[in-house]
């Protein structure tokens, strides 16, 4: 009998373990007690160590076909959010809930925003549809950071791994440096990205109007569904979530640079220029997200047939899962123990 991780996931298993942690989510905004800690144990404990213990990926698909039910199962994630959103408020601001599980409540939902969430809205805006973009695009502006729909897709992709892109960590920098740094950096680097499109195409909307405009909206009607109390944690909600994200950036592309060719220009995007986690249980909660590399190569390529290509010339492999080691981002000088040498020994390869 051949092993599960000898074959590639399918979409049933990206559904069941992106969809779980919604679903007790879910359940935990409708029913409390109990279901607010198991979601959040999931989240914050138990997909982690799952990953760390058994640290295995599962294999490369043969095929470039998306299988059917790829974009299906996004625009469920993206409905879900939505959900959670107005669910996860509406229980945040409940009279009858105590303040442990709010606190609980709230980092689990953050937690779910920033890395599923994001993972599939990341997934959407790369996709050919309008409609999945716009839809993509819709979870960021309910994030409040809906620059990034245009900041990562016109600056990071061209100019990842350079000091021309603000969401490439340099070695040596904190999380908390990077954290405001990239968050302002980018917003004005797709700001001016955005002007320049505008200005070859005469009548062109700048969709920063959209991105701004569209956050404003969304704070207005949380403060008039669920009041003051309400915008508080909707306000938090988002900032973790938003944090979530660039912890997943700085985590991606810690400390590795494109080369200087004899013309001045950049070496092309490849597989060294990104940090990549095979961990099976956190690659199919985030849809894939950790096989980055592969998706900087290939953009454009749907997340069910991104490969990790370990055959191919060796390639930045992070020692444990995404979400561990975004943890352990957060601790600068820990972090920088467990990354430096790394990152120095693919700069010498």
């Amino acid at each position: 009998m051949p092993d599960l991780f000898d074959r590639p996931a399918s979409i049933p298993a990206f559904a069941l373990f992106a969809l779980l942690p919604g679903f007790l989510l879910l359940a935990a905004c409708l029913l409390g007690g109990g279901w607010i800690w198991a979601a959040l144990i999931w989240m914050a404990g138990a997909s982690q160590i799952v990953d760390t213990v058994i640290a295995r990926g599962f294999a490369d698909p043969a095929s470039e076909q998306a299988p059917p039910g790829t974009d299906g199962l996004s625009v469920v994630l993206a409905g879900l959010h939505f959900v959670l959103m107005i669910a996860g408020l509406a229980a945040l601001t409940a009279a009858g809930t105590g303040a442990a599980q709010r606190i609980a409540l709230f980092l689990a939902l953050g937690l779910f925003f920033g890395q599923v969430s994001n993972s599939n809205a990341h997934e959407l805006i790369h996709r050919g549809s309008r409609a999945l973009y716009r839809l993509g695009a819709a979870v960021y502006v309910s994030l409040l950071f809906g620059h990034h729909t245009s900041a990562h897709r016109l600056v990071h992709h061209r100019h990842v791994a350079t000091a021309l892109d603000p969401n490439s960590a340099r070695l040596g920098e904190s999380f908390w440096h990077f954290f405001p740094r990239a968050w302002f950096g980018s917003f004005r680097a797709g700001l001016a990205a955005e002007r320049a499109l505008s200005a070859a195409k005469p009548g062109r909307m700048n969709p920063y109007l959209v991105w701004v405009g569209g956050g404003i909206l969304c704070g207005l009607a949380v403060l008039l569904a669920f009041g003051g109390a309400g915008l508080g944690w909707y306000l938090g909600l988002c900032l973790y979530a938003q944090m979530q994200l660039m912890l997943s950036d700085y985590v991606q592309h810690y400390g590795l640079e494109r080369a200087l060719r004899p013309d001045g220009r950049h070496e092309p995007v490849g597989p060294r220029h990104s940090w990549d986690a095979p961990h099976f249980l956190s690659s199919l909660m985030m849809v894939n997200a950790p096989r980055h590399s592969d998706h900087h190569s290939h953009p454009s390529r749907p997340y069910p047939g991104l490969r990790l290509g370990r055959e191919e010339s060796p390639r930045p492999m992070l020692p444990y899962s995404l979400p561990v080691m975004a943890s352990i981002a957060t601790l600068p000088r820990l972090w920088r123990r467990v990354m430096d040498r790394r990152v120095k020994r693919m700069r010498d390869g």
